[in-house]
């Protein structure tokens, strides 16, 4: 009963000066609110810098035939094979669990001319449809290859959009057909790319690399009319070399299970692993553990620590911010209950004489506080879980009201969509009871501890 009346009480206490307790509601109210809607905008712009990362190549594995050093290669009288094997290509697809995708390609320096112009100097890539995915090229006119141009060997390529216009000066490229005379080949054009930018080389881990002089047929097609041989004359020498595929690039699943995918791969194609040494592994066995130099394991280190700055930046900036906003709400409740403290001295004066103990003035303020800060907590809450639909609804106004305005915006601010964090939600429910506690301490002790007496005299 005591408990009950003590809330009942203290809710009548409120209840006597409702736009006061309003305001102190409103404050905890914008506190819970605005973390939920920080938090909620803040995961939303950390997943879109993540797809932004991983779309550079974060939760790209890249496998690359290496030509082995010239000690390597000189016992071989013939042709000299080197680099990854179409078999190797299947045993990673079929063992390595995490991997969500796997792209083979082929690439190969060649002369490409049309009609009775002067060949063009450009980069034969055999490859499939999924290559335009992962190297985010962009179709201008006509379409990509398709898997029924791989399946069925078709002589269809599609060009960059630099080389189509060295090509195709004055002509559009759809449906004519190029020329390969290394390979007495005819390819149709099916499509044209956009101009893509060159990537830059990002510290060790990946290189440059240049799209604007590429040519894209299926890699079935590029096998049957090119073969595996390398040919390369230097004056009176020629130098024949024998190479499958020159890279695979693997898409993993998830970022965080890149480097130990990328051990997987270095155990499947028989390479040390990254904190292993020849040296180190040898000393186990007895002698050197001879490791493979023709292929390469490149992750890329810098993409995914990247990723992991970016996302605890979020989490620190976000925190942060939700502290203050708390701050300020707590603030605001110790501020109403120290002017109640003063506002009721002679109500306090009286119960003390009745006999009210000091824990029950205590436990009258406390309740006091909890109720604003519970109140304000739910309102709070609730307001925050329609983040999502407010923001797109406000968007969308202003795009139809004002498009000069959001045009001059970042693309982030236009296209981000918040996503509600549902572990904000309890923690931001739970903070505004304690800072409610916390902030309520100070008044309701210095209420108890007033002197009966003097508190009865008050005015």
């Amino acid at each position: 009963m005591f408990w009950l009346r003590t809330w009942i009480l203290g809710i009548k206490s409120l209840l006597v000066h409702p736009l006061r307790s309003l305001l102190t509601v409103l404050g905890i109210f914008i506190g819970v609110a605005s973390v939920i809607w920080l938090v909620a905008i803040g995961e939303g712009i950390s997943q879109e810098a993540q797809r932004q990362i991983e779309g550079l190549g974060a939760d790209n594995i890249i496998v690359l035939s290496v030509k082995p050093p010239a000690e390597v290669t000189a016992g071989f009288s013939g042709p000299v094979p080197y680099g990854l094997k179409r078999d190797e290509y299947t045993k990673l697809v079929k063992t390595i669990p995490t991997l969500r995708s796997a792209l083979p390609i082929r690439e190969i320096r060649r002369q490409i001319s049309y009609g009775r112009r002067d060949p063009v100097d450009g980069r034969l890539v055999g490859c499939t449809p999924e290559y335009a995915q992962v190297t985010r090229l962009e179709i201008d006119r006509g379409r990509f290859l398709t898997d029924a141009d791989v399946q069925e060997r078709h002589s269809h390529c599609v060009l960059a959009g630099r080389l189509a216009e060295r090509l195709f000066p004055y002509e559009d490229p759809i449906g004519r057909r190029v020329y390969m005379a290394e390979s007495r080949s005819y390819f149709e054009v099916v499509g044209v790319l956009k101009h893509r930018n060159p990537t830059a080389a990002i510290g060790g881990s990946l290189a440059a690399q240049d799209f604007s002089e590429d040519m894209y047929v299926p890699i079935s097609t590029l096998r049957q009319r090119v073969g595996d041989f390398i040919v390369t004359r230097r004056g009176s020498s020629m130098n024949v070399e024998v190479v499958q595929l020159n890279q695979i690039t693997l898409r993993v699943d998830s970022v965080q299970n890149v480097r130990e995918t990328a051990d997987l791969v270095r155990v499947s194609l028989g390479l040390p692993l990254e904190r292993e040494t020849s040296g180190e592994a040898g000393q186990s066995s007895g002698e050197p553990r001879k490791y493979r130099q023709d292929v390469a394991v490149v992750v890329p280190e810098e993409l995914l620590e990247q990723a992991r700055v970016t996302r605890l930046m979020f989490m620190v900036l976000m925190g942060l911010i939700a502290a203050i906003s708390l701050l300020v709400g707590g603030i605001g409740i110790m501020n109403i209950m120290l002017a109640t403290v003063t506002e009721r001295t002679r109500e306090i004066g009286i119960r003390r004489a009745l006999g009210a103990t000091r824990l029950h003035i205590v436990t009258q303020f406390l309740v006091e506080t909890i109720s604003l800060s519970v109140v304000g907590g739910a309102t709070g809450v609730i307001f925050g879980l329609f983040c999502p639909p407010i923001m797109k609804s406000v968007r969308d106004f202003l795009l139809n009201t004002r498009p000069d305005l959001m045009d001059k915006l970042p693309d982030v601010v236009r296209t981000v969509t918040p996503v509600v964090v549902h572990e904000s939600i309890p923690v931001a429910f739970g903070i505004s009871v304690a800072v409610g506690v916390l902030f309520g301490i100070y008044p309701a002790i210095r209420a108890a501890y007033m002197d009966p007496i003097e508190a009865l005299r008050h005015e």
